[in-house]
């Protein structure tokens, strides 16, 4: 006997069932789509790769602080640790363009983020934010101690309500934003220590220190940007560039003897302190390299100038605290 399904011609069968599954297909793509374009501008509004950084250099702390005790860093407590300070981190992030958003709408770089492009509304951008943030905070302070969880709450607050209105009146809010900047490390040692000791201000110093040439390569940079969102940065406000670089320069030459305190404190070895005078050498000469930015011919050979130094800014953090790392003392 000859199945039902065999008298009905091939393209017919196709024409039934086109129709309705087009359509499925269709949605199912949109829908994975969706969730891939809203999972975009959740990094974008954590600032993701940012907290990826202040989570290394956070670990870095941790690593330091757990081998001045004499303990391995491998523990629940590290992890506990640096999932703390990311959500800080990515609420703190989410805040702050929160309340750049008008600016962020005027300038080239940051108009499609998704709180100035309306993908993300602005409740929905402070409600994430402030929940990320009390979240870390308390789960640093039951896992960690209450001075790492009080610490992490203070630069978080320090970084929206200080630092982010601060930019729009003065340059020296890149002074005042250093402050948070270099908190990471600090707060890694205090979670490992219980107590804030000179090895972690030590910590603290260098990046403190290390921000300004990489701050102001951005800033002149996107000095045209800033200028239309009227924030204060340095470049902005004197777009000659020699007090652009000048600021760079002391910061770059000050650098060298503040990145060789963990040799004094015994933090980490001679190896490291090799390392860090190199290492500290090498961003100097692209420090100097970037004073060329006052007498550059064209803004492409300018902006050359700023982009090398960014780049090598960002290459010589990792680097330097890898060698700290590798060359770390234990209990002393």
């Amino acid at each position: 006997m000859t199945p039902v399904a065999s008298s009905s011609p091939a393209p017919a069968f196709a024409d039934e069932t086109t129709p309705s599954t087009l359509p499925m297909a269709q949605a199912t793509t949109a829908d994975h789509s969706d969730v891939a374009s809203r999972l975009a501008d959740y990094r974008e509004l954590f600032k993701v790769r940012v907290t990826t950084m202040v989570v290394i250099t956070a670990w870095a702390g941790f690593y330091l602080g757990s081998m001045r005790s004499g303990i391995s860093s491998v523990q629940p407590g590290l992890i506990e640790t640096l999932v703390g300070i990311g959500l800080v981190s990515a609420g703190s992030s989410a805040l702050n363009q929160a309340l750049e958003r008008k600016s962020d709408a005027k300038m080239i770089r940051t108009s499609d983020r998704p709180l100035p492009s309306g993908r993300i509304n602005l409740a929905h951008g402070i409600l994430l934010g402030l929940l990320a943030i009390a979240i870390g905070a308390v789960w640093l302070t039951l896992r960690a101690n209450l001075l790492t969880g009080t610490l992490t709450l203070l630069t978080a607050f320090s970084y929206v309500a200080i630092y982010t209105p601060l930019k729009r009146y003065t340059p020296l809010a890149t002074f005042i934003g250093a402050f948070p900047g270099a908190m990471p490390p600090l707060i890694g040692w205090v979670a490992a220590r219980g107590m804030i000791e000179w090895p972690a201000v030590a910590l603290f110093a260098i990046l403190f220190v290390w921000q300004f040439p990489h701050f102001m390569a951005i800033a002149w940079l996107y000095r045209e940007d800033y200028g239309r969102a009227g924030i204060k940065m340095l470049p902005v406000v004197q777009p000659d560039g020699w007090s652009t670089v000048l600021e760079a320069l002391v910061y770059a030459v000050l650098l060298i003897p503040v990145s060789l305190l963990p040799v004094y404190l015994h933090i980490a070895g001679h190896l490291y302190g090799a390392a860090a005078l190199l290492l500290g050498i090498f961003y100097l000469i692209y420090t100097i390299r970037f004073a060329r930015i006052t007498k550059a011919q064209t803004v492409l050979e300018s902006r050359r100038y700023a982009r090398d130094l960014l780049k090598v800014s960002v290459i010589y953090l990792p680097l330097l605290l890898t060698a700290m790392m590798l060359n770390a003392i234990g209990k002393f």
